[in-house]
């Protein structure tokens, strides 16, 4: 990693405080744009990441300044998980829950197939995520979502899927989850065989909407399906952090181990670097 001293550490510190400054006032627009034209008639409202001062001089020269700024982006971390969860809850509990906008849109095999694959696209790109937020989608769609990709490539075994599922902090008996795949095995997407004492579940459908469902998809919420992905991997990665300050630090250690994380993307890290950069300057601030 790079050594840098106190000058260079700060200004790096504010390029990536500029960045993130950019990519959420960009993406809360978007955000909001696609909100208002696809699912303003239902009654959940967005949550929108919130703006970050970004005033070059001040931040290099006012701790107090850059102590609201380093915890603004911190909370805007809080944000964006928020958001993600806002548009899952705003899509499961009314949008697909008979809303007239779906119901008006799709056919009725559309709207079975669009529940699971909305869950892909989204909790199955944002594992991190999933693992903060594993209730606000409905669980049958979450199981596949977790676990599509390996029953569609070579099968999974009932218990294989249960250890899958832990990994995403969702803890389940074994006859639950049967109980669960028997839905999913309703709505045609899977079959199951049973081997030993094990049950095999493989792929009976792919979740593929008509072509008719395709272009209406593409046409309304496709970009809104599309957005916490963009956005969760382009706003939780501040590896411009990785980087040694020198000796000449005040607890040069302490903040060392902090950077350490920047190596390591999602907002886990990202969350746990900015609040103790907070602490860091206010321990400076106090002394």
């Amino acid at each position: 990693m790079t050594n840098v001293n106190e000058e260079v550490f700060l200004n790096k510190l504010y390029d990536v405080v500029y960045k993130l400054s950019t990519i959420a006032k960009t993406q809360s627009y978007r955000f909001k744009k696609e909100w208002d034209e696809n699912l303003e008639s239902i009654k959940e409202k967005p949550h929108l990441i919130r703006q970050i001062p970004r005033k070059k001089e001040r931040f290099l020269t006012d701790i107090d300044y850059r102590i609201k700024t380093l915890n603004t982006v911190k909370l805007s971390f809080e944000d964006g998980v928020n958001s993600i969860k806002s548009l899952l809850n705003a899509l499961y509990r009314s949008y697909f829950n008979d809303s007239d906008i779906f119901t008006s849109s799709f056919t009725e095999q559309d709207q079975i197939t669009l529940k699971y694959l909305v869950a892909k696209e989204i909790l199955g790109n944002l594992i991190q995520y999933n693992q903060l937020d594993h209730k606000t989608v409905p669980l049958k769609y979450n199981i596949l979502a977790r676990s599509y990709l390996l029953i569609k490539l070579k099968g999974q075994r009932d218990t294989e899927i249960l250890e899958s599922l832990k990994k995403i902090n969702i803890q389940l008996k074994l006859p639950k989850l049967k109980k669960i795949m028997e839905e999913i095995i309703s709505d045609g997407f899977i079959n199951k065989t049973k081997k030993g004492r094990y049950l095999y579940y493989h792929i009976q459908q792919e979740l593929d909407l008509s072509e008719e469902g395709k272009i209406t998809f593409n046409r309304t919420i496709r970009p809104l399906v599309d957005w916490p992905t963009l956005f969760y991997r382009s706003y939780y990665n501040v590896r411009e952090l990785n980087v040694t300050v020198d000796g000449d630090f005040k607890y040069s250690d302490y903040l060392n181990k902090v950077l350490l994380k920047a190596a390591t993307q999602g907002y886990l890290a990202c969350h746990y670097i900015f609040n103790n950069l907070v602490r860091y300057y206010e321990k400076l601030k106090e002394e």
